[in-house]
């Protein structure tokens, strides 16, 4: 919100300095985000009046002007605007003027013609960033005073960022009200008459959607003037809030929107046919926008339509099929309450951001439509002439926000803010920042105004008396709290020591944002429906994720876009997964892989990273629970995942997890380069831990002995380790893979599996005898089970 101090100080004028305006301000939470000039700096800049003017001798799209500029003789310039007259008054530099940017006006010859200064343009004084002539002033300008004067261009913008329950401040009368709050000034608010009507005209307005609209006030005015020229002094406070001027009928309500708060919207309506209707899409409709945009509305969209269809997306840009043009001589006024639920995220869906949307978002003074109406048909009858019917007004009172009567307490006030505030100087404040305040035997009872729609709530009301009292006027104490060891217990796994391990293997932790893109979402995890957010940040933030891999491939991408070729990242954070009707919130931790295995290094030949490569990673992070074997990678689909590299994570037959290649239809869709790899950890399932105990140690000496089996292709390592396991017997101690080999010597559809077996007794030497009959217990149990055959 742009404000500007001069407009303001019309409004309440407090004895604080710009600066100290500013800080107030932002004290009391709105913050203040940077204070400008109005205007850039510029000397010597008078009004003068085009008293005469000719063509150049030698220049087709040159003329000569005599120029009064208040002094004792005019001056004669040479000017190339097309848009000079005789009798007109602009800007003139004179000599030795000095113009934004350091320019100094000198005298000079054009084409051969002396020129005496410069009839400048608003973009000449840096008030436009275009300009297609001269800046026309006032007709009864006086020659001679200087322009910054004439324009109050001694002025400073003063930009806030509003918080979004603050919608009451997007006016004026808001901002206005705070300063008068805070610097105990005295406020009042706009007078507005009401117009009297000497028209019988009506347009008729029906609310058929009266939750998402309960109130809706309109105005026929006929006989406008097409072309009046809207103020000087309405333009430039409509520039100094950075709106550009349109003409008299959309100036009207743009003005009236930064001076109440409350947007409003003119329709042509000679182009309007039978009456308003104000009511969600219809499969059908579609609507050009203003923006020359044609869209076919959701069906949870509002709209304004008549008896022939869409006229504009309520609350947010009107339709090109209603709008005014410069033939436009009667027009019906629009002034509505639209609940923010309505209009929250429909302007983003349909890429749009408005000034309109971006009030009604936040919310409006559900009572300030009828006022509105009244202001808005003043100024324009005022700037254009015309006749105005009677106020047309639809309103459902059951729909309009309630004003809640809300209790304070002494006591409550006291134990949060940790002071005391005296009674007078509380009920003061509330009174000062337009409250109700009625004094009961215990408390105080309050009732906001009707533009405060963010107070509901006793805290609320401590909120609004502290920060108009001054948070810096609040003591500072050292805090009291009971310090208390949590416990640690041994059988879980820390985060950290997850944390640490993959940091340890090369990986860096990221952290994205718990919504994300839909498409994203939608391809990664396509057998879950994502919970949808009313108002999202941006359109491809939408959705609430239910895995972590929507945000790692996205910082993924953004890392691969930037050249960075070997990429580790991981993340740990709540999954969002909607169960039964409710949302289950569950923490987990997840990782994504691609490019070079290891680093780029003189000693190991380079190599790409592959599925093997993460399943050792997250084998390590198995392993920190003490029981590794515990965990069993099972071969089955997942559908954003390679059908053949992909994994689900079971520890003792119940699910923790998933590991796989990213389906490559999938990596393209989603624009990533290379072979991806990504896995996901349910921390739930993963932090149990088993309590390291002792183990006796064996005097005796372990045995080594080497089995190569051949097995069907199919035939998994896993599945083979837990039957050798199984038929070791008390003497196996270790059993690991050292060998897989496919080629000559090994028949079609079958491999080569050569283990390692560690075999030992804790209470003699082994002999050949039992270690070949443990080895012989392994081979019939593996030819039992898999049909396996010793490689010879």
């Amino acid at each position: 919100m742009k404000v500007s101090e001069l407009w303001l100080r019309d409004w309440v004028n407090p004895g604080v300095s710009s600066a100290e305006l500013a800080a107030q301000l932002t004290m009391a939470g709105l913050e203040v985000d940077r204070v400008e000039p109005a205007a850039p700096a510029f000397e010597k800049v008078v009004i003068g009046r085009v008293i005469h003017l000719i063509q150049h001798p030698d220049a087709d799209r040159l003329r000569v002007a005599t120029v009064d500029v208040g002094q004792a003789e005019p001056l004669q310039i040479v000017c190339g605007a097309p848009n000079v007259v005789v009798g007109m008054c602009a800007p003139t530099a004179v000599i030795d003027a000095v113009l934004p940017g350091g320019l100094t006006i000198k005298k000079s010859k054009l084409r051969g013609v002396e020129s005496q200064g410069m009839l400048c343009s608003a973009k000449e004084l840096g008030l436009a960033e275009s300009s297609d002539g001269l800046l026309p002033l006032p007709a009864d300008s006086l020659p001679g005073q200087n322009v910054r004067e004439l324009l109050a261009l001694d002025d400073a913008i003063i930009e806030i960022e509003l918080t979004p329950n603050r919608g009451d401040c997007l006016g004026m009368e808001g901002i206005a009200r705070e300063v008068a709050a805070l610097n105990r000034c005295a406020f009042q608010p706009l007078a507005v008459s009401e117009v009297p009507a000497t028209l019988d005209d009506v347009f008729p307005v029906t609310l058929t959607d009266p939750t998402d609209c309960p109130r809706y006030v309109g105005r026929v005015i006929r006989g406008v003037n097409p072309a009046a020229e809207t103020p000087l002094w309405m333009k430039e406070r409509l520039r100094r809030a950075g709106i550009r001027s349109l003409g008299p009928l959309v100036d009207v309500t743009n003005y009236v929107m930064l001076e109440l708060g409350q947007p409003m919207h003119a329709f042509d309506l000679g182009r309007l046919t039978g009456g308003i209707d104000v009511r969600r899409a219809q499969p059908g409709d579609r609507l050009e926008l203003l923006n020359g945009v044609v869209i076919e509305p959701d069906a949870d969209t509002l709209l304004i339509t008549d008896h022939h269809g869409p006229l504009a997306l309520a609350g947010i840009m009107g339709g090109e099929i209603s709008s005014c043009t410069d033939a436009t001589r009667d027009v019906f006024l629009e002034s509505a309450f639209f609940s923010p639920a309505s209009i929250a995220g429909r302007a983003r869906r349909y890429g749009l951001q408005t000034d309109s949307s971006y009030r009604f978002e936040r919310g409006v003074d559900p009572q300030l439509q009828r006022r509105a109406a009244e202001r808005a048909t003043q100024l324009l009858i005022d700037m254009a002439g015309g006749q105005a019917g009677s106020i047309i007004e639809a309103v459902s009172l059951e729909q309009l926000p309630a004003e809640p009567a809300i209790r304070l307490r002494p006591g409550r006030l006291r134990k949060l803010l940790g002071m005391d505030i005296p009674g007078a100087q509380v009920e003061d404040i509330l009174r000062r920042l337009g409250m109700a305040v009625s004094v009961e035997m215990t408390h105080w009872l309050v009732i906001p105004p009707s533009s405060r729609f963010d107070i509901t709530l006793e805290a609320d009301l401590i909120e609004e008396v502290i920060r108009v009292y001054g948070y810096d006027r609040a003591p500072s104490n050292q805090p009291l709290t009971r310090l208390e060891m949590p416990p640690q217990p041994e059988g879980r796994v820390n985060l950290d020591r997850f944390r640490e391990a993959l940091v340890q293997r090369g990986f860096q932790e990221v952290i994205t944002y718990s919504f994300v893109d839909p498409v994203f979402q939608q391809r990664l995890d396509p057998e879950r429906q994502p919970l949808a957010l009313t108002n999202p940040i941006s359109a491809d933030l939408a959705v609430m994720r239910t895995r972590l891999w929507p945000g790692l491939l996205k910082a993924l991408i953004y890392n691969q876009k930037r050249q960075q070729s070997r990429i580790r990242l991981f993340e740990h954070g709540l999954n969002f997964i909607p169960e039964g009707g409710a949302l289950r919130q569950e923490a987990y931790l997840g990782g994504v892989i691609t490019g070079a295995a290891l680093p780029e290094q003189w000693g190991i030949p380079a190599r790409a990273a592959d599925f093997f490569d993460l399943k050792a990673d997250v084998e390590a992070l198995l392993a920190l629970t003490g029981e590794l074997e515990a965990f069993t990678f099972v071969a089955v689909p997942y559908p954003a995942l390679h059908p053949s590299q992909s994994a689900r994570i079971d520890r003792g037959g119940e699910p923790v997890g998933w590991l796989g290649t990213l389906h490559p239809q999938v990596a393209r869709e989603l624009d990533v380069e290379g072979n991806v790899f990504v896995f996901e950890l349910r921390l739930s399932g993963l932090q149990a831990a088993r309590l390291p105990v002792f183990g006796e140690l064996s005097r005796f000496p372990a045995s080594r002995r080497d089995l190569a089996i051949v097995v069907d292709e199919r035939v998994t390592v896993q599945a083979v380790q837990e039957v050798i396991r199984q038929h070791g017997g008390d003497l196996l101690r270790e059993v690991w893979l050292f060998d897989v080999y496919r080629g000559k010597g090994i028949a079609e559809g079958k491999k080569s599996l050569a283990f390692g077996l560690n075999l030992q007794d804790f209470s003699r030497n082994l002999t050949d005898y039992m270690v070949e009959e443990a080895v012989s217990g392994i081979l019939a149990g593996l030819a039992e089970q898999f049909g396996a055959t010793l490689r010879i």
